[in-house]
């Protein structure tokens, strides 16, 4: 069978919940149409309530769409449902694991719910990748936050699925652990396996993700490789560090000053009306002298602020 060229495909999916007693209806997801390529990492952002949680628990079957179409490695959830969640692992941001079972017996226990032979599991691969080997016959009720996070990545890959979905995988981890399980992560992405990733660490997302995703108020307001992204934003930041600190921002004629903790300012500007050339004749206008200079691109926390103020009409 030929690989697909997505991984995963979505269109015009929409989710709709009920009205009940309490709520009014309520459309989670609005025509969403996003292709995720095979072999990537995606990312996959938004704000609380965006819609994120409810797109992966359609792929994860944990949810039914209201209309449209979702296919997971060429395989559409309606038409082929157990081949479609037998091509992704899921890890949730909830802990989804008997307190009563050891990290060891909870990996064999998901293998055999994918019907994985004995012969073929990895569980002791599993666990060593993810640092639990010592712990493998503790029980899970004893091991930290960031431990049970881990072992939710392993359970996730028990059946080798071509497709790892990471829900706020980080979340509750310390540096040195959300070091070790990135490292995990791009080595299964080396070896095929996309991943897709939602997190709030915004930098994360830029350092690791080939393409992202925005969603806010169940649309997908930006889709596109992360350098492309990052290039929407045409603002940049001149730092300024002047011969004396300074007790407030000077006002500059054409542009956008800052006070910034050490003492020095910042100036904003667009790069298609201005230049770092224009920026340091307006300091030097001013009276200013420069003790050091450098210059700030914009991170993808700008552009997502852009984008989800934009979209909600801020």
């Amino acid at each position: 069978m030929d690989l697909p060229e997505h991984a995963i495909e979505a269109k015009a999916l929409v989710k709709t919940y009920a009205a009940t007693k309490t709520t009014p209806t309520m459309q989670a997801l609005r025509g969403i149409d996003l292709a995720i390529p095979r072999g990537s990492i995606f990312g996959l952002l938004g704000p609380n309530g965006a819609g994120k949680s409810t797109f992966i628990n359609i792929l994860a079957g944990l949810c039914r769409k209201t209309s449209g179409t979702v296919s997971i490695w060429g395989r559409d959830i309606d038409q082929r449902p157990r081949d479609a969640r037998a091509a992704i692992g899921v890890v949730p941001q909830e802990i989804a694991a008997d307190p009563f079972f050891t990290p060891a017996e909870t990996l064999e226990i998901a293998a055999g719910m994918y019907a994985v032979p004995k012969a073929e599991r990895r569980t002791a691969e599993l666990l060593a990748a993810m640092g639990l080997s010592d712990k493998a016959k503790a029980y899970v009720r004893q091991l930290s936050g960031g431990m049970k996070r881990r072992l939710m990545v392993a359970k996730a890959m028990v059946h080798n699925p071509p497709v790892l979905i990471l829900d706020e995988p980080t979340a509750g981890v310390d540096v040195e652990l959300r070091k070790q399980l990135w490292n995990y992560v791009l080595e299964l992405n080396a070896k095929g396996v996309t991943i897709v990733l939602t997190t709030h660490y915004l930098e994360e997302a830029q350092e690791l993700c080939d393409r992202i995703a925005i969603i806010n108020r169940g649309q997908v307001v930006a889709c596109e490789p992360t350098p492309t992204l990052l290039a929407r934003m045409d603002t940049r930041k001149v730092l300024v560090t002047p011969q004396e600190p300074m007790a407030a921002a000077p006002a500059l004629a054409g542009f956008d000053t800052q006070l910034l903790p050490s003492g020095g300012f910042a100036v904003s500007y667009r790069t298609g009306q201005s230049s770092v050339e224009q920026v340091l004749a307006a300091i030097r206008a001013a009276g200013l002298h420069i003790r050091d200079i450098s210059t700030e691109d914009p991170d993808l926390e700008d552009v997502f602020v852009s984008l989800t103020y934009a979209a909600e009409g801020v």
